[in-house]
């Protein structure tokens, strides 16, 4: 089961790089929004993993919450520096 866990996680890594890539920049802040909102369902995971997991998945759930955060927090200030760009000064 473990071999199966690690098989879908690096296809994962592979497919979301194939993704991200190709997006071209003027989709960059919608998908930006859409990431942000995945993100969250992200965190909520982790946190329950950091409960139910033992002592590696209380690890990586803590590994998770953090990266999750900081792709949340980031996300939501790269969008809101591009859209004062578009407002009056």
């Amino acid at each position: 089961m473990d071999i199966n866990i690690l098989t879908v996680f690096i296809l994962a890594i592979f497919v979301g790089i194939e993704i991200i890539t190709k997006v071209p920049p003027t989709l960059h802040t919608p998908l930006m929004s859409g990431s942000n909102a995945i993100s969250g369902i992200a965190i909520v995971g982790a946190i329950i993993s950091t409960k139910l997991g033992g002592e590696l998945g209380t690890w990586l759930g803590l590994a998770s919450v953090i990266f999750a955060t900081t792709n949340v927090v980031g996300g939501f200030m790269v969008t809101d520096r591009m859209l004062k760009m578009f407002k009056k000064k």
